[in-house]
């Protein structure tokens, strides 16, 4: 039976359990040892799988239990696979929504794909990386003027609870994937810790955009396990890795939430009694980060983009498990309490934000030029903000008065109508090019704008329509 299920794995290695606490097991292997995140079986029942984890004391090992834990007890014999866990892979699982372990979960029947692959497995060659200096164009205006994002590139979308990050993904989401029909493009979409209605939702508008066909989503919910939400993580990463190589096509990764999956680590080091490193958290965590962020990268002719969100800890942006993904980021998009608050939506707050894409190689002399302009000005306007707030506007210099007017100008240009908004807005989605907002931020910049009010530039899209709204 065990060879039928398993018939990759040429040597069968037999254990025992010594404790269970939980979703943890002890496994003893006397004779001979597994091999970290190799799967063992409880012999009299295969579907009752474990994962080992890291060695407890000699030839003793904790293994995180990957199903019901009912017919585990102390003695009874366990049996290593000696191979991780698979997937199934190819085109069949575009369009449907699995577990961690590939198993779906949408209600379609199974995944008729006789390619399985494991879920870890090493990174590229230094030799076999690329890099593809081109910009990659969003249609929100924040994020194309400020932060834009390269196509191979890591985008972040840093804030606390409540601040907008999800929203801005499924918009980021629906104008790269849904209005942007790229050919020779897929999208991974990897649920990570985060609500189960969120990503319904994001089923449904997939389904109803006629794309899900070219989307393929792992979910791994905050209620489960964290063993589980641990490991949804790597299967997204699988599956975007045999698109890249196999399948040679683009893949554009998207992961809502990078924190969870650091804090899911946290919890499986608190129960196997791991001594904790910085902020409590658990001492693999930089290498923990470093297994998912160094796989997606690009090569073999085929690049991964990737935007995950990153969940802020009581807005503490000096979380250690925050810090530990900045160093794999291109651009980094921080979501502000404050602005949210003035219903200035995206809720981003644009000195603060980065990116290393902002390079006039890359984006063009006049943007780069345009966008060290703006946040200059926005700059001043922050320095002025307490002059303002103590005695008012009109006791600034004319001068001043006019820069303060003009970056209010700009801060609300930089409002957006969300298409995934508008059932609650009211207002329709746009979608504006990089070209437009460069034009529109320079005639800001000189004045040309100076005869309207801030208030005009409230959740438009480009300039062209202002009269229409003024009037």
């Amino acid at each position: 039976m065990i060879k039928k299920k398993y018939p990759e794995a040429t040597q069968y290695v037999q254990g025992k359990i010594i404790s269970v606490r939980g979703q943890v097991a002890e496994a003893e292997f006397p004779d001979s040892k597994p091999r970290l995140r190799d799967l063992i079986v409880l012999a009299d029942d295969t579907n009752i799988q474990m994962e080992v984890y890291s060695t407890s004391v000699r030839n003793t090992y904790f293994c995180f239990v990957l199903s019901s834990t009912a017919r585990l007890h102390r003695g009874a014999r366990v049996i290593n696979t000696g191979t991780p866990i698979s997937i199934p892979a190819g085109e069949t699982v575009l369009g449907r929504v699995i577990d961690a372990f590939g198993n779906p979960i949408d209600s379609k029947g199974a995944i008729k794909t006789s390619d399985r692959i494991p879920i870890y497995k090493p990174a590229l060659g230094y030799y076999e990386i690329i890099l593809k200096k081109e910009i990659f164009d969003t249609g929100i205006k924040v994020v194309d003027f400020f932060c834009p994002l390269l196509k191979g590139g890591k985008l972040g979308l840093v804030g606390g609870a409540g601040v907008g990050k999800t929203s801005l993904l499924t918009e980021l989401i629906h104008n790269v994937v849904i209005l942007r029909e790229e050919e020779n493009t897929v999208s991974i979409f990897a649920g990570v810790g985060e609500r189960t209605r969120e990503a319904h939702e994001l089923l449904e508008v997939l389904t109803e955009k006629n794309v899900l066909s070219r989307v393929a989503l792992v979910l791994g919910a905050m209620g489960e396990h964290p063993a589980i939400r641990f490991r949804a993580a790597f299967t997204a990463v699988a599956l975007a890795e045999y698109f890249r190589d196999v399948m040679h096509k683009n893949v554009l990764f998207f992961i809502d939430n990078m924190y969870r999956f650091a804090q899911a680590g946290n919890e499986l080091a608190t129960v196997t009694e791991t001594i904790p490193s910085e902020d409590g958290y658990q001492p693999t965590l930089a290498s923990e980060m470093a297994s998912i962020h160094e796989r997606l990268i690009s090569g073999r002719g085929n690049i991964i983009s990737a935007v995950e969100t990153i969940y802020v800890p009581n807005d503490d942006v000096l979380d250690q498990a925050v810090q530990s993904i900045f160093s794999y980021l291109d651009s980094t998009l921080v979501f502000s309490r404050d602005v949210y608050q003035k219903n200035l939506l995206p809720a981003i707050d644009i000195l603060e934000s980065h990116s290393s894409a902002l390079d006039p190689q890359l984006v063009g002399e006049k943007h780069y030029d345009t966008a060290i302009k703006a946040q200059s000005l926005l700059n001043k306007a922050t320095n002025l903000e307490r002059i303002v707030t103590l005695i008012g506007e009109s006791e600034l210099t004319p001068e001043d008065r006019l820069q303060y007017k003009r970056a209010n100008i700009l801060r609300n240009y930089m409002t957006q109508p969300l298409y995934v908004l508008e059932n609650q807005t009211s207002r329709k989605g746009t979608y504006v090019s990089r070209l437009e907002t460069v034009e529109d931020v320079a005639k800001i910049i000189a004045g040309d704008f100076d005869s309207y009010a801030p208030e005009d530039f409230l959740y438009i899209g480009n300039t062209s329509g202002l009269n229409a709204k003024r009037n």
